[in-house]
C-alpha cells in the first residue's frame, strides 16, 4: 500500500514540472517504467519514488548518452566519473532516511543527480566535488533547474565541509578505502552516514553516531563505485 503524501509535497513536484517544460511525455513515460522496476527491486519509500519520477535524469547527462538516462545502469559523465545507477541512488537515499529541512552533506557531487533527489525531498544539501570541471558544470545545472536548497563546493571530500557542520546526514557517492575520520566528526549525535567502503567491491555501510566516540554500523550489501580520492583536481 502506498503511504499518503502531503499536499505540500505534491505542490513541490507540480512547481518543478512547470519550470522544466523541455521534459516531454516520452521522458515521463520512461521514468514511470523505471520507477516500476525500482519497486520490484525492493525500494519502498514512496516519497523517494515520487521524486525520482519527477526529476529528469536526462538533464544530468550529455546529449550523446541521453538515451541511457532511464535504464537502470550507471553512465559515464567524464573525468572517470559516473552518474550512479538509479537503484543505487534510491537504495542509498532510502538508507539515509532523510527528513525535511535536515542538513545533508554529500561527498561526490558528480552529475548532481543525487543532490537533486535530496533537494527535492526537502533537505538542505551541501555537496562537495573534487573535480573542478564537473563542479562548474554541475553547479550551473543545479542552480538553473532549481532542485531545492542545494549549495555546491569545490573541495577535498575527505575533509568534509567543516564550516557548516554538524550535519544530520552524510552520504558518500564514491567508494572509500576507509571511513574518513573528518566525516564522522561532522555528524551530529543521532545522525546517519551512508558510505560504500572497500577496494574492488564496496560494502554499503550505514553508520549511526550514538555519542561523540561511539557508532553503530550496519552492512547493507555489496556495490561497486568509482574511488573516493583525496585532494582536488583543477581544470
Amino acid at each position: 500500500m502506498r503511504r499518503p503524501i502531503s499536499g505540500t509535497f505534491y505542490f513541490c513536484l507540480f512547481t518543478f514540472s512547470l519550470n522544466n517544460m523541455e521534459d516531454n511525455y516520452r521522458h515521463k513515460g520512461l521514468r514511470q517504467k523505471l520507477i516500476a522496476s525500482l519497486r520490484r527491486k525492493g525500494i519502498t519509500d514512496e516519497k523517494i519514488l515520487l521524486v525520482m519520477e519527477a526529476v529528469p535524469r536526462h538533464f544530468f547527462l550529455d546529449s550523446t548518452f541521453a538515451h541511457l538516462a532511464y535504464k537502470d545502469q550507471p553512465v559515464g559523465i567524464g573525468k572517470g566519473q559516473t552518474i550512479s545507477q538509479p537503484y543505487t541512488v534510491a537504495f542509498q537515499t532510502q538508507l539515509l532516511e532523510v527528513e525535511k529541512r535536515q542538513r545533508v552533506l554529500e561527498i561526490g557531487t558528480g552529475s548532481g543527480y543525487q543532490a537533486a533527489i535530496l533537494g527535492m525531498l526537502g533537505a538542505r544539501v551541501f555537496t562537495v566535488e573534487r573535480q573542478e570541471e564537473l563542479y562548474l558544470k554541475t553547479k550551473k545545472i543545479l542552480e538553473t533547474k532549481r532542485f531545492g536548497n542545494i549549495r555546491c563546493y569545490f573541495r577535498d571530500g575527505t575533509k568534509g565541509l567543516k564550516e557548516f557542520a554538524p550535519y544530520d546526514r552524510i552520504i558518500a557517492t564514491a567508494g572509500a578505502s576507509k571511513v574518513p575520520e573528518a566525516l564522522l566528526k561532522q555528524l551530529i549525535i543521532g545522525g546517519k552516514m551512508v558510505i560504500p567502503v572497500g577496494k574492488e567491491v564496496q560494502e554499503m555501510k550505514c553508520i549511526t553516531k550514538v555519542s561523540e566516540t561511539e557508532y553503530v554500523e550496519e552492512h547493507r550489501g555489496s556495490f561497486k563505485f568509482v574511488p573516493f580520492l583525496e585532494g582536488k583536481e583543477k581544470k
